[in-house]
């Protein structure tokens, strides 16, 4: 079965993205007040948004870790008051952070690390693990793969059985576009995702407005244009988003994490021909 062919009667899910942070790449310091983050996150359930994810540290490249006290303070916060509207992820890398948003309302661990599979296992919630070749700090500097796919694959998978194991009731896979990987990285990951998407687990992609996103729509506006052109800044990077992510849909991904929400879930819409959410727990069977 292809991607499309899975596509047919259900729109992938859209995973609006709400970073209470002080310095993430594209909107941090915006969102980092509780009134700021709930008006936000209604924002985004009015556009479309099944998923609100709250992150509080910033995994851009060479981005500082936070102490595990801040990052409590910033997202319990806005899980308490976010999730009586809506689903909550909890972006997060650390156990502690995972267990205490849990515990606040979150039913989806979204990690960078790929580690915390046992503990949302152990919790009944939903997992998210992600590839990333390195550490935020030094994962730009020189990351190099044989085959970028493949390698993804042997990495998230046994992490993906392991959160099954565990009792993980929903198991997703996320291949950590611009996370550890050139440009050329990301290109090729994009053009053969459908060898992931037909794999065990259903997978959601995260290119919103990424870095490698700019560098190419920068050199496009050079072809268009005489005048010089300025790189183009995150929140400038919607075409490039939109697109990216719609052919990551056509391709299979059945969830799309996103700072535009409107844009990707009219995108989901468009791609799938009907407004109706994929049911994770009823179409895939990965189950515990």
């Amino acid at each position: 079965m292809t991607g499309g062919d899975r596509l047919a009667a259900m729109r992938p899910l859209v995973m609006g993205i709400l970073n209470v942070t002080p310095d993430s790449f594209s909107d941090g310091g915006e969102f980092n007040a509780g009134a700021a983050a709930f008006e936000r996150a209604t924002e985004m359930i009015a556009e479309g948004a099944d998923v609100i994810d709250i992150g509080g540290e910033s995994t851009r490249p060479g981005a500082d870790p936070v102490s595990i006290e801040t990052e409590l303070s910033r997202v319990v916060p806005a899980v308490e008051v976010v999730s009586p509207l809506a689903r909550v992820s909890i972006d997060t890398r650390h156990e502690e952070v995972a267990r205490a948003a849990v515990a606040a309302g979150a039913s989806l661990v979204n990690d960078v690390s790929s580690t915390l599979g046992p503990v949302a296992g152990e919790l009944g919630v939903g997992y998210v693990a992600m590839h990333m070749q390195g550490d935020p700090q030094g994962m730009q500097e020189n990351p190099r793969y044989d085959d970028v796919v493949a390698e993804i694959a042997d990495f998230l998978y046994p992490r993906a059985e392991a959160a099954i194991d565990a009792g993980s009731p929903e198991v997703w896979i996320d291949p950590g576009f611009g996370f550890g990987k050139t440009e050329a990285h990301n290109a090729e990951l994009l053009a053969r995702l459908e060898e992931l998407t037909d794999g065990p687990f259903p997978v959601m992609v995260g290119i919103s407005r990424k870095r490698w996103l700019g560098a190419m729509l920068t050199r496009s506006d050079q072809r268009v244009s005489n005048d010089p052109v300025e790189a183009v800044g995150p929140k400038d990077r919607l075409e490039g988003s939109v697109v990216t992510a719609t052919h990551a849909m056509v391709l299979g991904a059945k969830m799309i994490r996103v700072h535009d929400v409107k844009a990707g879930w009219q995108a989901a819409t468009v791609v799938a021909g009907t407004t109706e959410p994929v049911d994770i727990a009823q179409r895939f069977g990965r189950t515990a």
